[in-house]
């Protein structure tokens, strides 16, 4: 059912920042700006993302990343849309999507693929297909990464993904799609292939059951799993990609008494903290300088917890 996002949960008191050498201000041989130039993405168009979404270009005015937020089940895009502005990442704009099935009996509540039938009962996992889901994300996708007729021409390794539950499981089928989509056209003759830049899903498991080679997207798998059980959702991930980071989230006891996990969006400063973390390690950053002789770009993100610093090498690295 739709989700409350808590302003102070969403930030959880952690931001990312750069890391800036201090001797480049003092630096007399160079006369550069040392903020970022402007570096803007043309905002995507309705009549091709073709479900409605919530854009936010960058705050610091440099897009040099793109993070699609895919809300859960019964929810819309607009809360997703608030908490991918209330991360404030650098240099990286946010793109929420409302997912296009309304879920029946439920007015403004969407899902990415059927899981009730048409008299309100659930599906079975068998019967759940996300194939629509994954043609209309792939289609925002190329949409994306297309350089001509005026696209936004983002790299695929600078887009990263986070859903919920089954955003969470979406986004994760789609980065698979994605992966063999590339390989083919590889082996067609066509482009070299470009992974996706990171995968976040919360409690999103996989649908299908890899069997190609592993992606190659970084993947943090956040989850609240029950005391003394093995995770097949963790498994299934590990089969369909080659890096994934487990956080285990703080179970709750449920009132109903259901034996199955905890599906709830992360909670709190130690809950986002690792989150925030994953992203600073896989984020990339367009460099103040021209170039990395001149002692602009350290390689660096800092996660700044209320009062203390956290200095992390960054992964991702702008061109």
């Amino acid at each position: 059912m739709p989700m409350i996002i808590n302003d102070d949960d969403a930030e959880a008191d952690i931001h990312i920042r750069p890391v800036n050498d201090n001797t480049q201000s003092s630096s007399s041989n160079f006369n550069s700006n040392p903020k970022p130039a402007p570096r803007t993405k043309s905002h995507p168009l309705a009549s091709e993302i073709r479900v409605p979404f919530s854009y936010s270009p960058s705050p610091d005015g440099t897009d040099e990343n793109l993070l699609i937020l895919l809300h859960g089940l019964g929810d819309t895009h607009i809360p997703f849309g608030k908490l991918g502005q209330a991360l404030k990442l650098p240099q990286t704009a946010t793109l929420a999507l409302r997912a296009p099935s309304l879920i029946p009996f439920l007015p403004n509540a969407f899902q990415w693929y059927p899981s009730f039938d048409p008299l309100g009962e659930s599906l079975p996992l068998a019967a759940q297909n996300p194939t629509d889901a994954l043609t209309l994300l792939l289609s925002v996708l190329e949409y994306l990464t297309g350089t001509t007729g005026g696209r936004p021409a983002w790299p695929a390794n600078r887009i990263h993904l986070f859903g919920f539950a089954q955003g969470g499981t979406i986004a994760a089928e789609a980065c698979l799609a994605w992966s063999r989509q590339q390989a083919k056209r590889a082996q067609e003759g066509g482009r070299s292939p470009q992974s996706l830049g990171s995968l976040i899903t919360v409690s999103g498991p996989l649908l299908s059951f890899p069997t190609t080679a592993p992606c190659l997207t970084p993947v943090l798998f956040f989850h609240r799993p029950l005391k003394g059980t093995q995770s097949m959702s963790l498994r299934d991930l590990k089969r369909g990609f080659i890096s994934v980071r487990e956080v285990a989230g703080a179970s709750q006891v449920k009132a109903d008494g259901d034996e199955g996990e905890d599906i709830s969006m992360p909670r709190g400063q130690p809950e986002w903290e690792p989150i925030m973390r994953f992203w600073s390690e896989q984020l990339a950053r367009r460099s103040a300088w021209a170039g990395a002789e001149m002692g602009g770009d350290t390689g660096l993100y800092e996660v700044v917890k209320g009062g203390e610093r956290v200095t992390v090498p960054r992964t991702g690295t702008a061109k």
